[in-house]
């Protein structure tokens, strides 16, 4: 370990500058929001440090460095690009025992600026020592990506009741395992939410009944059209702290796998004709799991509330008094047209889209044809591969060209994504004998576009 990492307090106190180019104004935004008072040493200061260094209740000296610009100075910066100068503040610095951090040069630094994650009063720091800076930010990043905000919120909220847990809860054992609950329990998801009425009741409970109260519940997560990485960032924090996921048929492993590895995963998935879980079954469950302090995450592919029975768990839920949260996701509709190079509106051809489900109750489908047939609106079918044949029949039969261009995609965003295009007489004859579900049928002008846009995806296209 080359440095020992550490937390500085500069508030109040003077931080040296020596330098006012890029690297020099973004050590001083830093810098003030850590409270210090910056003292900027150079030739020129621009407008925007200046204003900086003013708020900061610093001061700006536009002339060349001296030695004495040290005094009172907790931590020297030297981002002049001039190299001799820098090492002149170096050694200067040094030989005070004053903490010295030189721009790109490692050799000269007795501090290194780390990438930040700031939710504070949490910070989290990634160094490489000034070695591999790039791959710091990378890292911190991916932390970012991970770390909810609502844990700034949760931080202010456990500094304020520090006091008042030492007070009430008088063993060490005690404070530890209410810290731990606090974590780990809805207090987070609830500030999140603004909820902040009910968080302190819950922390109250916990600390008048000195039992940890369990409070479980629900999140309505949309999975996306099945890439992982379409994930939204707050569906991937809820992934990494549920204890148990109920997913879909639809929702791929790739997704399942960024689960928190110690969760219980549930399938409830319905395939055609096959409700191994009815939907009532699917509704008391989230229900029990939920009154037992469990954190459920009920992942659904697509959109959540698109064709995916969501409204009809919400309506239970609410009925039954459980808190819970909708996440929206990319929807399916949404992912195969990017995936597959099709505008479902352009300026050209169609001016609304409209989302059907193909998925008949019977060959004698009820659908209102006659509102299709509008020649500037792209129609998506859900669930048509199935029906596929009987959708472009009834299209035809109510009057919408046989020549219409259509395209069927199958398991869009995923590395097997097909897309067929054809036209409504001859999609489904097209089709190859494998195709898989899900698929999601777009008619309109709008698939012709395709033919002009360049796209990386294997494809199956057919006139």
């Amino acid at each position: 370990m080359r440095y020992l990492p550490l937390c500085l307090d500069v508030e109040a106190k003077y931080c040296l500058l020596l330098g006012a180019g890029n690297a020099a104004r973004q050590r001083a935004e830093l810098l003030s929001r850590a409270g210090a008072r910056l003292r900027v040493v150079a030739t020129e200061v621009p407008a925007p440090l200046e204003a900086i260094v003013q708020a900061s209740g610093g001061e700006c000296h536009r002339r060349h460095y001296r030695e004495e610009d040290l005094e009172q100075v907790v931590l020297a910066i030297g981002a002049s690009g001039d190299n001799a100068l820098d090492q002149c503040l170096a050694a200067d610095a040094q030989r005070r025992g004053i903490l010295v951090n030189i721009v790109d040069q490692a050799s000269l630094c007795s501090a290194v600026f780390p990438a930040i994650v700031d939710r504070s009063p949490f910070l989290i720091s990634i160094s490489s020592g000034g070695v591999a800076p790039g791959i710091s930010r990378h890292l911190r990043a991916r932390i970012e990506n991970w770390l909810p905000q609502s844990w700034a919120p949760l931080g202010e909220l456990a500094a304020e009741l520090r006091g008042q847990v030492r007070q009430r809860l008088k063993l060490a054992p005690a404070r530890r395992r209410f810290w731990e609950w606090l974590a780990n329990s809805a207090v987070a998801s609830l500030l999140t939410a603004d909820r902040h009425e009910e968080a302190r009741a819950l922390i109250e409970s916990a600390l008048r009944e000195g039992e940890l109260p369990v409070r479980g519940e629900v999140f309505l997560v949309g999975a996306g059209p099945g890439d992982p990485e379409l994930l939204t960032l707050r569906a991937a924090q809820l992934l990494q702290c549920a204890d148990i996921v109920l997913y879909d048929r639809l929702v791929s492993a790739d997704v399942l796998d960024r689960a928190r590895r110690d969760a219980e995963r549930i399938c409830v998935g319905k395939a055609p004709n096959s409700h191994t879980v009815s939907q009532e079954q699917i509704n008391q469950l989230l229900i029990k799991l939920a009154r037992a302090g469990r954190r459920v995450l009920r992942l659904k592919g697509g959109n959540p509330l698109i064709f995916g029975r969501g409204g009809e768990e919400i309506e239970q839920l609410a009925a039954a008094g459980i808190p819970f949260q909708i996440v929206p996701g990319i929807s399916a509709a949404e992912g195969a047209a990017c995936h597959a190079g099709i505008p479902l509106t352009h300026r050209d051809c169609a001016d609304s889209v409209r989302f059907l489900s193909g998925h008949l109750r019977d060959v004698h489908c009820e659908l209102p044809w006659a509102q299709l047939l509008e020649p500037r609106q792209s129609l998506v079918f859900y669930m048509a591969l199935g029906t596929l044949e009987e959708i472009c029949r009834q299209l035809i039969a109510h009057g919408m060209p046989a020549e219409r261009p259509a395209a069927l995609v199958e398991c869009a965003t995923l590395p097997e994504q097909r897309v067929t295009v054809a036209t409504l007489q001859s999609l489904a004859a097209q089709l190859a004998p494998t195709a898989l579900p899900p698929a999601l049928l777009i008619v309109g002008e709008v698939v012709a576009k395709r033919r002009a846009l360049a796209w990386r995806h294997q494809e199956h296209q057919l006139s």
